[in-house]
């Protein structure tokens, strides 16, 4: 299969020595891309939501601890998804995706935390938790696809 692999990538050099690299058609779909998946959408509403209502209530005194660890999980739960959706195998795939999925699980510790600590309201703790479920929801739902696809 390496071999096969090999021999349908076409790497060519120009006069700029860029890299062009045309991958197999039956890993690869042209009118498809991480960014089409609903999965990766919900993460990312999930992402701007955090960066652009939760982290802006956070002290100070958080922006070395609790920010910091929000930034890292709300960026996560995208760039899983995107590194997934890039490999060739759907096991590979399958467990990046299923990292983004407990990226979300610390975004919900999170975001209780933020209430627990009277950083954010509980209107805002809400909101957070409907789109965090929403996103779950999907993402399994892509996860129990792409298993499908192994059988």
């Amino acid at each position: 299969m390496e071999e096969k692999l090999l021999n349908n990538i076409k790497t060519s050099v120009s006069d700029d020595s860029d890299f062009i690299i045309n991958e197999p058609k039956e890993y690869y779909d042209t009118n498809r891309d991480f960014i089409s998946l609903e999965a990766w959408k919900k993460c990312r509403e999930d992402k701007l939501f955090f960066y652009n209502k939760i982290l802006p209530c956070l002290p100070k005194e958080e922006k070395f601890n609790l920010d910091i660890q929000i930034r890292k999980a709300s960026v996560s739960t995208t760039s899983n998804i995107s590194e997934g959706y890039g490999r060739y195998h759907y096991q590979e795939g399958i467990q990046f995706y299923r990292i983004a999925r407990a990226s979300l699980y610390e975004l919900k510790d999170h975001l209780i935390s933020c209430f627990d600590l009277k950083f954010i309201n509980g209107e805002l703790k809400i909101e957070g938790e409907e789109l965090l479920e929403s996103a779950k929801i999907t993402l399994n739902g892509y996860i129990n696809f792409v298993k499908s696809k192994i059988k």
